[in-house]
């Protein structure tokens, strides 16, 4: 599956090619902070919208008009996947995600199903209508979760601070873990590849949880699937962006894992990050999201600070550390976007 070449500064900067501005674009950019999704969402539940091919679509679209972005990630859920494989999934208010049936045994994991894919269909019905909407305008992202995060959240049975659960399973039965991740391989590359059939032209590997390992646990127990799962999406021709979140200590062994970007929290240099991996991928950060509460002068002093600090090297993808918080002013990222378009090195 390959896909024709389109005209998109973001995509050439996946590619190190050169743009003639810095291509933008932010994680979470559809969301609470916008006046038009919190319309949307006070009629509607979380997995109401990413299940309605009309409202996902028109959620991913928002940002697309308001802001003037480089790029549209398909508005969705990192835990979708897991309910075709036989979990139940709720959103709790105040608490996020729960998985009702947590994975904790051989059992558990014999039962979960590889081959339910299908049932996502409503996620490339969703990128169709919104890839028809821009009609060339910028391209979509897809994205799913990286095989570490998703085992910690159908482990654990939800968010945690200490994924002792998790831990316990990788340190004590080390062959029931790899089982897991091989599952979930197996499941989301298929659903990455359900994406770019739909029209996606790039796939976000988001591992929001990768931060709670050290460099050696992350090598052993989890490199190996990330880049399994990356090596998949990448072969439908599709650059990967692989993003960790709080993986500083270990972005180089993130980096090996595979991608065509590597996406870097606000924790560390991205100059030297970049360096550090000798310049082998793209680059995609990394403002502090809570940057953009300070005053617009601020504000615009850190963007062009960053924006220096990669050079003129072709590669660089501004966005955010991590995503926008629902508390921040909406004037203030369309700010951002004026300030990262202006900036001439």
């Amino acid at each position: 599956m390959r896909m024709a070449p389109m005209n998109s500064r973001f995509l050439d900067a996946c590619r190190r090619r050169p743009t003639d501005v810095r291509p933008v674009w932010f994680m979470r950019q559809a969301g609470r902070y916008l006046k038009q999704y919190r319309e949307i969402r006070a009629k509607h539940g979380i997995l109401e919208i990413c299940k309605r091919p009309d409202l996902a679509a028109a959620v991913t679209l928002q940002p697309v008009e308001i802001l003037d972005v480089d790029a549209a990630i398909i508005f969705a859920d990192l835990l979708l996947p897991v309910e075709p494989m036989g979990l139940r999934l709720r959103f709790v208010s105040g608490e996020g995600p729960v998985i009702e049936n947590p994975v904790r045994t051989s059992e558990d994991i014999d039962t979960l199903s590889i081959s339910n894919t299908d049932d996502l269909g409503y996620v490339g019905e969703a990128i169709q209508m919104v890839v028809k909407a821009l009609a060339g305008k910028v391209p979509v992202i897809g994205f799913v979760g990286a095989p570490f995060t998703l085992a910690s959240y159908i482990i654990e049975g939800g968010p945690s601070r200490t994924f002792l659960k998790t831990k316990q399973m990788m340190y004590s039965n080390e062959t029931l873990w790899r089982r897991l991740m091989g599952k979930l391989v197996d499941v989301l590359g298929p659903y990455a590849i359900l994406q770019v059939a739909a029209g996606a032209r790039a796939i976000q590997v988001f591992d929001s949880w990768v931060g709670a390992l050290g460099p050696d646990d992350y090598v052993r127990y989890v490199a190996p699937y990330s880049r399994a799962l990356i090596e998949r999406i990448r072969s439908t021709g599709v650059p990967v962006i692989h993003f960790g979140t709080g993986a500083g200590g270990f972005f180089r062994e993130l980096h090996a894992a595979g991608g065509d970007v590597l996406g870097i929290d606000w924790r560390v240099n991205i100059d030297q990050a970049w360096m550090d991996i000798s310049y082998r991928s793209a680059i995609q950060g990394n403002l502090d999201p809570a940057v953009l509460f300070a005053p617009l002068p601020e504000l615009k002093m850190r963007t062009h600070e960053l924006l220096k600090r990669t050079g003129t090297r072709p590669g660089h993808i501004f966005n955010l550390g991590h995503g926008i918080f629902p508390e921040t002013p909406v004037e203030n990222v369309k700010a951002l976007v004026q300030f990262v378009r202006e900036f001439r090195p």
